[in-house]
């Protein structure tokens, strides 16, 4: 696997301020340390206290938050003096539970609406430095999961986000676009990774032959925040190893 340290500057967001949620564990962590690896300030929230703190021992600034909550939300925003790339990647999944109305409220609470609550409160932020905003979508952003209604949802729901704050945002030199990842190994898909059949299933049926890693797709979110994206805006990258197209 080629490595991100090998494409691009180390000093890439040198004096950049970049804010990435959901960054504990999983894409976040590896989105939030790559922007750190290469000169960013990165700033990430986390669920708990534990986890924040863990964040700082890796060189991020962690801030417990709830995504879900405005007020909290608003309060980190506010303490920041300067924000270049809002990086959206708080994210969970409950199998099955999905079909439990207080988890799928739960589940839309944390994917759509936190995205959008980040997105939307720091616009001016964003304007004032014309930065950019990064969502995380999903491959079931376009075909669906009978185990996870809720995630499939939501997902699709920040598809369409992103394509409308993109045209919304762009007078104000905003770009705003997503990134899709597929099957990739975190926390959240372990137990499938570690499962004797859908493990090598969900390999063989992926044109790359594997599952991705957290890394891959932070390529992608320096890729898009970089000066190299510059006019692109309203997209959505599709890191998937291909299993989207067979």
């Amino acid at each position: 696997m080629t490595r991100y340290e090998q494409t691009f500057r180390n000093d890439l967001f040198a004096g950049r301020t970049v804010l990435v949620t959901g960054a504990a564990s999983g894409i976040g962590a590896a989105i939030a340390m790559a922007f750190r690896d290469h000169g960013a300030r990165v700033i990430g929230t986390a669920s708990s206290a534990e986890k924040a703190t863990r964040l700082q021992v890796e060189g991020i600034e962690g801030h417990v938050c709830d995504v879900r909550s405005d007020e909290q939300s608003e309060a980190l925003l506010n303490s920041l003096e300067a924000l270049d790339v809002l990086v959206c990647g708080a994210g969970i999944a409950r199998r099955v539970d999905e079909y439990q109305w207080p988890v799928f409220r739960d589940v839309m609470e944390v994917n759509l609406f936190g995205t959008a609550r980040f997105a939307l409160h720091a616009r001016t932020l964003l304007a004032t430095s014309r930065g950019s905003i990064i969502t995380i979508s999903s491959m079931l952003s376009t075909f669906g999961d009978r185990l996870v209604p809720a995630y499939a949802a939501s997902k699709g729901g920040v598809t369409q986000l992103t394509k409308s704050l993109a045209i919304a945002f762009a007078e104000q030199g905003i770009r705003v676009n997503a990134i899709a990842p597929g099957w990739i190994i975190t926390n959240m898909t372990q137990e499938l990774v570690d499962d004797p059949v859908s493990g090598p299933s969900i390999a063989n049926r992926t044109a790359a032959g594997r599952w991705g890693m957290p890394q891959e797709v932070a390529n992608g979110a320096l890729f898009l925040a970089s000066p190299a994206a510059s006019y692109i805006t309203g997209a959505t990258l599709t890191i998937d190893g291909g299993y989207s197209i067979i």
